[in-house]
């Protein structure tokens, strides 16, 4: 049987760039690679069985680093499950006797864990410029609030909860906007 897996970053990205074509299942992470922890690789490592094939876009969906991706095969391995890495055009057999697609397997992990130091490093100075230009300063910013808007919903009998869910904020944001305002009157 194939098996897909894909994985992206964060909740709001999406996974349609990874096109698993031919597999039977999927299962689908939105999870850090940092997280060797993550819910659908560990459901898709219990699932597949002897003989099945494991396909994935590329090694930097499945691992972040080489350690995490020998440890991933090695599991693999054990069922007898084969892989295979599509833009990497790497296929790794479950019986783990080919040795030149073992030793290509650990230069692209490395490589990839390479690139994705490199990438932190660069977003790291990048940052430190920015901050040293006063640019960045690593804070979201939070909607604002019109107190006028605040009042006129209270006047027309919203309570808080009613009014946090008609201007889209926390009910905490409404209280601490009505507080202040209520202190600014007084």
């Amino acid at each position: 049987m194939k098996v897909g897996y894909r994985r992206v970053s964060s909740l709001d990205q999406n996974l349609d760039r990874q096109e698993l074509v031919g597999v039977e299942k999927i299962f689908e992470d939105k999870a850090s690679g940092k997280d060797t922890n993550r819910t659908a690789l560990n459901k898709m490592i219990a699932f597949v069985r002897n003989g099945d094939q494991v396909v994935v876009h590329s090694i930097d969906r499945l691992a972040r680093d080489l350690r995490d991706l020998q440890t991933i095969i090695l599991q693999l391995n054990e069922k007898d499950v084969g892989i295979e890495f599509l833009s990497e055009r790497l296929v790794c057999s479950g019986n783990n006797d080919d040795a030149f697609a073992k030793l290509q397997l650990q230069l692209m992990g490395a490589f990839a864990e390479f690139e994705r130091n490199i990438i932190r490093k660069r977003q790291a100075e990048g940052i430190a410029k920015a901050k040293a230009k006063g640019v960045y300063d690593n804070r979201k910013r939070k909607k604002k609030v019109s107190y006028k808007r605040i009042l006129e919903l209270v006047a027309n009998g919203y309570n808080k909860t009613e009014i946090a869910e008609t201007l889209g904020v926390s009910r905490m944001t409404v209280h601490r906007a009505f507080r202040s305002q209520v202190e600014v009157l007084t």
